[in-house]
């Protein structure tokens, strides 16, 4: 049996029953289950599916670590979480977040004026929002009508002029109102000590956001000078996404920790919370050499708090209250992508489909032959003598002494006995072996879009853990490269021989195979292109009862044409009626057929973009 790295990246979430994988919850539904459950029902093309009991367990386990260190560090600040927005906006994700996040206090943070109407009037009353990015008169004035309403929001001046705009709505307000209500005020500094990996020009002195020093001290000065010094709340400081090392952290906390001392010693008495950021990193990698994160999450944890109480005591300060904007390690696991596969495209290179001759040309009857004898003993003999009959074969056909044919069957034949050799040869593991699964690499067609699905993969290289859902019983033996169905060229997800993905060989007129993309839940789906104008997947959330049965919740299906059409401002209307009107004026259609197509186009256009038939008898 092949795990597909699940120990390494799942986290326990996952487990291989009866050959298919199944979630570690409840009754341990397979995942091919519920996507036949929810293709029976009428819904065709790639699937995506939330599980919000994992989006429990990531909070969970979070604040678990957290408060774990402070009681045994007898730390005297506490934790506070807040999801960054910009990671995943979609509803049905906030909406299961907010539900299951309900016991710990877990807030939002906003980056923008959209995601700041999302944070109001989805965080409950007393758990925190942050305001972080740039900022207008209208945001931050937002920000004052959420405190007004009651909410604990904090406005992180990522500039001075920021503080400027601040002190003069909190002048305005002031004015209007019996009773002003200020925000909270974060001062983001920007640090010295830089990130590390592709996001690490979050941190550091070119990073695009916060405070130098000197820029820190006329912001104290001002709100010294306005009376804003006593909602100075917040030291805030982001190094980076995805931090595969832990050193670089530590360090920006003792600049940070610093920092907020040194603040609190100049008399700024309110300042009591010093929020980290983000940046706690997800274990994407499928192979062991290849993995990402070099630390736990207890060792995270440990770490914040230990420097923040060294800091504090040496310092002679309260320990502040400690924020986490961890958004990729609450979100990344709670969804799987699941695709059906539609064809192979090396299929012609099967034994069927040679077309043989009375009279073979010498070197093609020699492959024949070689096809026939080659054993475990002579595999790599015959693979050598195989490769070589191909070149002289194919310089053969360039001088024009073989035909079209003889080269197809020069093809069929070579591939079918490096396939041979390799399966022959599959206990040795040489540089040689490695480039000719490359050579023989089967390209599988996949029902969606990487440019929609997985955007991270194709800007980024951000590799994701993938697999069958189920033969996972069958070790599979094909090098398998990943076509989408989008008429991009960059729309592939290539074999890797240093991280390879095997597949099964399969025949899709007759058998079903789907494949999942897990930790898709952060980014992908907000970042994700309309490219060719394929849609956001068909969605669902799986929830469970206490007695542990499964229930399909909330299913959006996937747009239709004409709803695509309407989001880039087609007068669909408009369109409807030429359609109409070209189909009734065509002197090549008949009034009984007219009927007919238009039947046809109606049913066309209120369908997704997604394929829905590759094979004449298969409906995938």
């Amino acid at each position: 049996m092949l795990n597909f790295g699940l120990d390494i990246w799942d986290d326990g979430n996952f487990v291989i029953e009866e050959g298919k994988i199944a979630l570690n919850h409840a009754k341990h539904p397979s995942l091919l289950d519920i996507t036949k459950d929810i293709r029976e029902r009428g819904y065709k093309g790639p699937l995506l599916l939330r599980f919000p009991h994992l989006i429990k367990k990531q909070i969970s386990t979070l604040f678990e670590a957290f408060n774990s260190a402070i009681k045994e560090f007898e730390y005297q600040g506490k934790f506070y979480a807040v999801f960054p927005l910009k990671v995943n906006q979609y509803p049905n994700f906030i909406h299961s977040l907010m539900h299951v996040a309900s016991p710990y206090g877990y807030g939002l943070e906003a980056g923008s004026k959209a995601e700041l109407i999302i944070a109001i009037s989805e965080t409950p009353m007393g758990a925190p929002i942050t305001v972080n990015g740039f900022k207008d008169k209208e945001m931050i004035s937002l920000s004052f009508i959420a405190a007004k309403m009651g909410h604990n929001i904090t406005i992180t001046i990522e500039g001075l002029g920021e503080l400027q705009t601040i002190i003069e709505v909190n002048s305005e307000f002031s004015k209007t109102s019996r009773t002003p209500i200020a925000p909270k005020i974060g001062v983001r500094i920007r640090l010295h000590s830089p990130g590390i990996g592709i996001w690490a020009k979050s941190g550091g002195y070119s990073s695009k956001f916060g405070l130098t020093s000197t820029e820190l001290l006329e912001a104290f000065e001002l709100m010294q000078q306005h009376h804003l010094l006593d909602h100075l709340f917040m030291v805030h400081f982001h190094i980076g996404s995805q931090m595969s090392e832990i050193a670089p952290l530590k360090k920006a906390l003792r600049e940070a920790g610093n920092i907020y001392a040194d603040l609190k010693n100049r008399g700024a008495t309110a300042l009591s919370a010093i929020n980290i950021g983000g940046g706690l990193a997800v274990e994407y990698a499928q192979h062991a050499h290849a993995q990402e994160r070099n630390y736990s999450l207890k060792e995270f944890a440990n770490d914040v708090v230990f420097l923040m109480q060294e800091i504090s005591k040496n310092k002679g300060v309260e320990a502040p209250d400690i924020f986490t904007e961890s958004g990729r390690y609450i979100a990344a696991n709670h969804s799987v992508l699941i695709a059906p596969v539609l064809e192979l495209f090396s299929q012609e290179y099967h034994q069927k489909s040679l077309r043989t001759k009375e009279n073979n040309p010498p070197l093609v009857q020699e492959l024949y032959d070689l096809l026939d004898t080659i054993n475990r003993n002579n595999a790599r003999e015959y693979l050598h003598d195989a490769l070589d009959h191909m070149e002289s074969l194919l310089i053969l056909f360039d001088l024009g002494y073989i035909d079209l044919e003889d080269r197809s069957n020069t093809e069929i034949l070579t591939n079918l006995i490096i396939k041979k050799a390799i399966f022959l040869l599959k206990d040795e593991d040489t540089d040689e072996l490695k480039q000719l699964q490359n050579r023989i690499q089967e390209k599988y067609l996949v029902n969606f879009s990487t440019f929609k699905s997985l955007p991270d993969f194709w800007g980024l290289s951000q590799h994701f853990p993938i697999m069958p859902l189920d033969r996972l019983d069958i070790k599979p033996a094909l090098p398998a490269s990943l076509w989408d169905i989008t008429c991009d060229s960059d729309g592939e997800i290539g074999f890797d021989p240093n991280s390879p993905l095997y597949l099964h060989d399969i025949d899709v007129t007759k058998d079903e195979y789907f494949l999942g993309f897990f930790l898709t839940g952060a980014y992908q789906e907000i970042l994700g292109m309309e490219h060719n104008l394929f849609t956001h997947p068909t969605e669902v959330i799986i929830n469970f009862d206490e007695e542990g049965n499964m229930h399909l919740d909330d299913l959006i299906e996937a747009q239709s044409l004409m709803d695509i059409l309407d989001d880039l401002d087609y007068d669909t209307s408009k369109i409807d009626k030429s359609l109409k009107q070209k189909i009734e004026e065509s002197i090549h259609i008949d009034e009984e057929e007219k009927t007919v197509l238009l039947s046809k186009l109606y049913l066309y256009l209120s369908e997704n973009s997604y394929l829905k038939t590759i094979q004449a008898n298969n409906d995938l």
